[in-house]
């Protein structure tokens, strides 16, 4: 039995090193860009799934030269996570900086026209939510926004 597939063999620092770089770009693209397709998983969960499989493919498929690289960069990405949520819950700073703020997309039945060209979200967008909220009057609408977790959430004016 060939022993090696339980050795290092590429050096743990630049394990250490690619999985960090990986990281942090993939989730720099993904609070960017992919904000609004992502639903209720947020964008680290997205990413940390992303990367696992792949880190986790490698490992198993050959590409990576030994098994324990590809538990490297997994503990690598896993430690990267979990830093991130722990630092996110205890501090309102590191969660300002990890979620992206709420977008008002529809302010007192006005649409905010800039808001939604920076996220590709059309009118007919806005009347689908409004129209699965109840509503077909954008004049019944004191708030829409784009929370930090993808969904959009629909505020009624009040009707006094």
């Amino acid at each position: 039995m060939d022993l090696s597939v339980f050795y290092l063999t590429v050096p743990l620092w630049e394990i250490i090193l690619r999985g960090t770089i990986v990281f942090w770009f993939l989730f720099l693209i993904f609070r960017s860009i992919l904000r609004r397709s992502m639903g209720d998983v947020s964008i680290g969960d997205f990413l940390f799934v992303a990367i696992m499989a792949d880190a986790s493919q490698n490992a198993m498929s050959g590409d990576a030269k030994s098994v324990a690289d590809g538990l490297a960069l997994v503990s690598v990405l896993v430690s990267w996570n979990v830093l991130i949520d722990w630092l996110s819950y205890r501090s309102p700073w590191v969660r300002r900086i990890m979620e992206a703020p709420p977008i008002v997309l529809v302010c007192n039945g006005i649409l905010q026209t800039r808001a939604m060209r920076r996220e590709f979200i059309t009118r007919e967008d806005i009347m689908a939510k409004l129209r699965e909220s109840g509503m077909d009057n954008l004049a019944d609408i004191k708030q829409m926004q784009l929370e930090t977790d993808g969904q959009i959430s629909v505020i009624p004016a009040d009707k006094t």
